[in-house]
């Protein structure tokens, strides 16, 4: 199967219910497969499917799906751009990945255009969302694809052509370009289909960015396989996600465990203005044991399911329901026909409970980072295994159990501490909404821990305090040394919190890589 057939399928079983739902705007199966049909005849007959990358610039807006659907279908490789990508970040990544046109809309083609005198082979931008008028520098949506057909368009794709190129969180340095065929992200929503718990009649809010590969393929693209109706929501907002369950008909969702938090967090929270929020997938960074706890007895009809995966493999593990609280800690097991398995240093596999890298291997792994030979052979064993950078362990049974991602990890008098274990201690506070763990420069041990936190609402508490419990919760040398309130912790686009943003400050007269 190629991803463009995914909407065609659903089309063909059910053409005139509702795909995409975006404030007033809506498109049917229908609607929706022939404006992507006329995107994709548009850019084969000008030429954009060959020998050179195209792109698209944008939040999760209206027009994102039909020319997500549109470019797979033309044989072109689309690259998806951050929205919240810098100038600078933005440049970097046009210029690396050798894009020659960008779809992008009206709201960010400001600081698109603000980079063009730097972007040479840039040559062609398209905008949506208007109202625009096109000019010398742009041209429309509209008038891109107004003389093509509707019809499927006649091109020959393989699977394993290469499709799209999606980018790393960018956490340190400049985004790396993921570039993936459609095998690969075909596999991702087969698999899905199979062990998550959608359901066709669900109602989908695509609140996590679509140039996310957990929005765009595991969530996005899945739900669309499923024939379910998908809500857009460009920028997270409990209070509108909170609407949308309540009165406008969603019953689905795939959030990061932040924006979860500040759902069961929000001052006007009721179970009851929840009732329809059926299933809940969550993932794209760690969720504590105490935050999945206070989820589940805030809302304990829902249906709750775990993931685990990262832009190189995509979706690797699942965590069924019945498992949520005797296998809180793990990330959930393998999808049953994925290969993931637990390596040492020289790339040897470990038994169950031994911690080391997990790595993975099979369709669903990456073809490379774009134009960076160096990086892809690093990312990989000599025998074909992708390499995470996650460390963790499998149990007797299978489960995964992530320690912390290994640049994560504080090394303090030689021993290695693992910050998602004080976290966890921290967030079972009452006092604490959100923090962050992270190594602080010492002279004698090396590092030190150190956190972040977010309290509660109305909530107080004593740095003395809070270190002193996290003492008795783990071992006493492991609790943070330094803990500072915050109003706000720095996130990416997808929700995960920035360590390294936080570090800066802590380490900028120290010789060390952050």
């Amino acid at each position: 199967m190629l991803i463009g057939e995914i909407l065609s399928i659903s089309t063909a079983a059910q053409p005139e219910k509702l795909a995409i739902v975006a404030g007033e705007q809506k498109l049917t199966y229908r609607e929706l497969n022939e404006t992507a049909n006329q995107v994709a005849n548009a850019i084969i007959d000008q030429g954009l499917n060959r020998d050179q990358n195209i792109a698209i610039f944008s939040a999760n807006q209206f027009e994102y799906p039909a020319i997500y659907f549109g470019a797979a279908k033309s044989g072109a490789v689309l690259a998806h751009l951050s929205a919240r990508f810098s100038a600078d970040e933005l440049m970097h990544v046009i210029n690396k990945t050798d894009i020659s046109t960008v779809f992008v809309h009206v709201s960010l083609s400001e600081i698109l255009l603000s980079v063009t005198e730097n972007t040479p082979e840039l040559k062609r931008i398209i905008v949506f969302g208007g109202p625009v008028q096109a000019d010398e520098n742009f041209e429309t949506l509209e008038s891109f694809f107004a003389e093509a057909s509707v019809s499927e368009p006649d091109v020959k794709i393989a699977e394993t052509d290469a499709f799209a190129i999606t980018y790393t969180g960018g956490t340190s340095g400049f985004p790396k370009g993921v570039v993936a065929n459609h095998a690969s992200r075909v596999i991702g929503s087969v698999r899905a289909e199979r062990e998550f718990e959608m359901k066709p009649d669900d109602v989908m809010c695509c609140s996590t960015p679509l140039f996310h590969i957990a929005g765009l393929f595991v969530w996005f693209q899945t739900a669309i396989k499923f024939g379910c109706t998908c809500v857009m929501m460009p920028s997270w907002n409990p209070d509108e996600f909170i609407d949308m369950v309540e009165h406008r008909g969603v019953t689905s969702a795939f959030l990061v465990p932040t924006q979860i938090n500040s759902v069961i967090s929000h001052p006007e929270f009721t179970a009851e203005r929840l009732k329809n929020w059926r299933y809940c997938n969550f993932g794209g960074a760690p969720m504590s044991v105490a935050q999945l706890e206070r989820l589940l007895e805030a809302l304990p009809e829902m249906v709750c399911q775990e993931q685990y995966g990262q832009s190189e493999s995509g979706n690797l593990t699942i965590r069924p329901p019945e498992f949520n609280r005797s296998k809180a800690n793990s990330v959930g097991r393998a999808f049953s026909d994925l290969d993931l398995a637990i390596f040492d240093r020289e790339d040897n596999p470990l038994p169950p409970g031994e911690p080391g890298e997990i790595v993975t291997m099979g369709l669903h792994v990456m073809m490379e980072y774009y134009k960076d030979p160096l990086q892809t052979k690093d990312a990989f064993t000599e025998g074909g295994w992708l390499k995470t950078g996650d460390v963790g362990y499998l149990d007797e049974d299978g489960f995964l159990f992530l320690v912390d991602r290994s640049k994560d990890m504080i090394i303090s008098g030689g021993e290695n501490i693992y910050p998602t274990e004080i976290e966890d201690a921290l967030y079972s506070h009452e006092a604490v909404n959100e923090c962050a763990v992270f190594g602080i420069p010492d002279d004698h041990w090396g590092e030190l821990p150190a956190a972040h936190v977010v309290l509660e609402a109305g909530k107080t508490v004593k740095e003395e305090e809070l270190i002193e419990y996290c003492a008795a919760k783990i071992a006493r040398h492991k609790r943070p040394r330094l803990i500072k309130f915050v109003d706000s912790l720095p996130k990416t686009a997808v929700g995960k919190i920035q360590k390294n943003v936080i570090k800066k400050a802590y380490w900028k007269d120290h010789d060390r890589s952050i």
